[in-house]
Parts: structure tokens; C-alpha cells; sequence
């Protein structure tokens, strides 16, 4: 692992860490039976019954996993 030469002041320590930015989440909007649904792109979704308990997860229409 590389170690610095010498110690980097503080401002070059700040400007460094301060360039660094976030990304927004990118969601995916899908509307189901009138509800509008907000999902992560790219990850299984829970498919609930009437009572809103999840039965099993989804992912391009397809059951991948058991709750």
C-alpha cells in the first residue's frame, strides 16, 4: 500500500475530501393496479398480498427468493 512522502496539509486534505459529491438515487417509477410504485432499478421487489405481508420476491417477472 502506498504511503505519502510527506504530510499533506490541511486545506489539500479538505479540498480533497470536499470534491467528493453523492449521486442522487436513481428510482424507477412503475404503476400497478393504479398505485404508483418507486423501486431501485436492477433489484428484486417484494410482491405482498392484500394484508401487505410480503409472499416472495420478484425480478423482471420472474420468483427469485422466498420471504
Amino acid at each position: 500500500m502506498p504511503v505519502p512522502k510527506r504530510r499533506l496539509s490541511r486545506s489539500n486534505t479538505r479540498h480533497r475530501r470536499s470534491a467528493w459529491k453523492a449521486d442522487n438515487v436513481a428510482l424507477v417509477k412503475t404503476v400497478e393496479n393504479g398505485k404508483t410504485i418507486y423501486s431501485l432499478p436492477h433489484r428484486a421487489r417484494a410482491v405482498e398480498d392484500s394484508n401487505g405481508n410480503v409472499q416472495f420476491f420478484e425480478y423482471k417477472g420472474r420468483k427469485v427468493a422466498d420471504a
